[in-house]
């Protein structure tokens, strides 16, 4: 825990210490309403993400169809997709961080299950949620508009025509690397309790990670880096080119969220140097 003090004009944090580290498996969890209170939020949370979002892509697919008269520049365009995807994460995170953790997506879970952030029952049921609620999500937009839903791709993520598999397994890393490194560093303890005099809102960066990735990869992949998105579009699209691209938006994005984990728990934070430090002071003694 840190306290501010003010010296010099000057704000300091003292007396931090590393919060423990999440139990591999906590039976006790199941006994909690807190954790199925958790586990409800994760659900309505990814089932609104996927709704809006997925309405907006299929909107932006209409505007632009030359069936209708559209044109490439009608629409909200890429630009406006990203922000959709980008500002759902930002609200949603906000509305869900204090009851959940507002995880929102397998790979971000599963990062923080690397990092002892959570427990590997908390994270399993998460996941379970998520993907079910992306799943209602989108059931919900194709019950509203199946004809447009079937015709403009459901909000199926697949790999666009002229990019090979390396090239978008390699999107979906990098992109989702960037985006659970970003919910390292907004939610690290530590950078709260030396930085606690400098107002930080953590949905907003992870927002934005989302945004800028969204524009860089929507043109590759349609940008995954979530499987539960990927996985309740293409189960309600279910169509053969999804399906068949499909284990990129799974594989990727956890290969992605892994690095993210080792690279800011054990070399931005250094736990592998204090981890090797106890075990030599456990030897020496």
């Amino acid at each position: 825990m840190a306290k501010d003090v003010e010296v010099g004009g000057e704000f300091q944090a003292k007396d931090y210490h590393d919060p423990p580290p999440a139990p591999f498996v906590d039976a006790q969890e199941l006994t909690q309403w807190s954790f199925y209170r958790a586990i409800i939020a994760e659900f309505i949370a990814t089932l609104l993400f996927l709704y809006i979002t997925v309405l907006t892509v299929i909107g932006y697919k209409s505007q632009v169809d030359p069936d209708k008269g559209g044109q490439d520049c009608d629409g909200v365009g890429i630009l406006g997709i990203a922000w959709a995807f980008g500002g759902m994460i930002f609200i949603l995170v906000y509305c869900t961080a204090g009851i959940s953790g507002g995880h929102i997506n397998p790979a971000v879970t599963f990062g923080l299950f690397l990092a002892r952030k959570v427990s590997l029952v908390r994270a399993i049921l998460y996941m379970a949620a998520q993907c079910l609620g992306a799943i209602c999500g989108c059931g919900l937009v194709k019950a509203f508009q199946k004809s447009y839903y079937n015709k403009y791709g459901g909000g199926a993520n697949s790999l666009a025509d002229g990019y090979s598999t390396g090239t978008g397994l390699a999107a979906e890393i990098i992109g989702t690397f960037v985006l659970v490194y970003t919910v390292f560093s907004a939610t690290d303890p530590k950078r709260n309790a030396r930085d606690s005099h400098v107002p930080v809102l953590a949905p907003l960066p992870i927002g934005f990670a989302v945004f800028m990735v969204h524009l860089a990869t929507i043109p590759i992949t349609g940008t995954g880096i979530n499987p539960a998105r990927s996985f309740g579009a293409v189960v309600m699209f279910n169509q053969d080119k999804p399906w068949d691209d499909h284990w990129i938006f799974w594989v990727g994005p956890f290969i992605g969220a892994a690095i993210a984990a080792i690279y800011h728990q054990y070399i931005l934070r250094a736990g592998a140097a204090k981890a090797l430090g106890s075990f030599r002071s456990s030897s020496a003694m």
